[in-house]
């Protein structure tokens, strides 16, 4: 009978085993929320990190700026923080730069439900360098905004001062004013044609705080697709909303911007043998009140001012970051290609 009952339960087991290969049982009750990937030095280390921001374009991480936000952390702890994707930063950031640093851990946030998990919330506070990856933005708004998570991330860019970074999604959620996608993304031609598409979804939320970018928007793949249009969009309707002369910072795919303490970016890439360029971009400042003379729904947008709406400084990104833009007054920079932009009936003119 022994026997009997072992075969059948060794039958009832096999056939369990089977089934839930095609139907996962579902997560058992008090599951983590969130994945880890660890690399390195189990044990804590506090260093001091030197603060700053990297923004990065959204293709492959440019190892120049990477570098100088790794060096940033002084030696200490680096996390990733992400909602898609796996460890694919672990190793890239502990072993192929060059530059020491104590762990990299990756976390993937599975759903809303973590964005109180006190591991996580340990994490951050243990960190020297955050960093967000590509992905979509509406979900690290939505899972984090006025959360814990949110709350530990601005501490420790506040008062830890650690340095902070992100590429595509993760550049996107980093200004004061942020495109959220919450209604999808949009091109800048559905955009120029109507400001007030529905899929234009600019926020001032509190959301993550950087000083330095308290009234900057931010867009990626600045060249893949062409963003240029709805990224002045964004800025009329900032204006028109808010009634703020906001600013634009941008990146084209392969390049990356890297702000100090002190407020000074600098600009990677690989120019000369590629056009790598950064965009730093403001309504014009000796045009009284200026705003789009039209703004508002199902219409085109008309941002012309006499075909000097807004100033635009263009900066190539180098192996080093040799050329800088001064965020303190947004007039000073070297390697700067100035130009204005104008919307003239729906179209974007350089």
């Amino acid at each position: 009978m022994k026997i009997l009952a072992i075969t059948f339960l060794f039958i009832l087991s096999a056939c369990s085993s089977e089934n839930n290969m095609d139907n996962p049982v579902p997560q058992a009750p008090g599951a983590k929320n969130y994945l880890s990937y660890f690399t390195g030095n189990k044990v804590d280390k506090i260093t001091a990190p030197k603060g700053g921001i990297c923004l990065m374009g959204g293709a492959s991480e440019n190892d120049g700026a990477m570098k100088w936000f790794l060096e940033r952390a002084d030696g200490g702890d680096i996390l990733i923080l992400r909602t898609s994707g796996t460890d694919g930063y672990n190793n890239y950031l502990y072993n192929s730069l060059s530059v020491t640093v104590n762990s990299v851990e990756t976390i993937v946030f599975k759903n809303a439900a973590a964005n109180s998990d006190k591991y996580i919330v340990e994490k951050i506070n243990n960190a020297e360098a955050i960093w967000f990856a590509g992905g979509d933005q509406w979900e690290y708004i939505s899972y984090w905004r006025n959360t814990p998570v949110s709350e530990a991330i601005n501490n420790a860019v506040t008062k830890k001062k650690v340095v902070i970074g992100g590429t595509s999604a993760g550049m996107a959620i980093q200004g004061g004013f942020y495109f959220s996608a919450q209604n999808g993304t949009i091109t800048s031609q559905e955009a120029l044609l109507n400001p007030f598409d529905t899929k234009i979804t600019v926020s001032k939320d509190p959301f993550l705080y950087n000083e330095v970018l308290k009234d900057v928007i931010t867009d990626t793949h600045y060249d893949n697709p062409d963003r240029k249009g709805r990224h002045v969009t964004f800025l009329a309707r900032i204006i028109n909303d808010y009634k703020i002369q906001a600013k634009g910072i941008a990146c084209e795919e392969y390049t990356a911007v890297c702000i100090d303490e002190k407020g000074i970016a600098r600009v990677f890439g690989s120019y000369p043998s590629k056009e790598d360029t950064a965009y730093f971009i403001m309504p014009n400042t000796e045009i009284a009140d200026n705003k789009p003379e039209v703004c508002k729904p199902n219409n085109p947008l008309e941002w012309n001012q006499n075909q000097a709406a807004i100033n635009v400084y263009e900066i190539k990104g180098t192996s080093t970051g040799s050329n800088t833009f001064n965020l303190n007054n947004w007039s000073e920079g070297n390697g700067v290609i100035w130009k204005k932009w104008f919307v003239e009936n729906g179209k974007l003119k350089e």
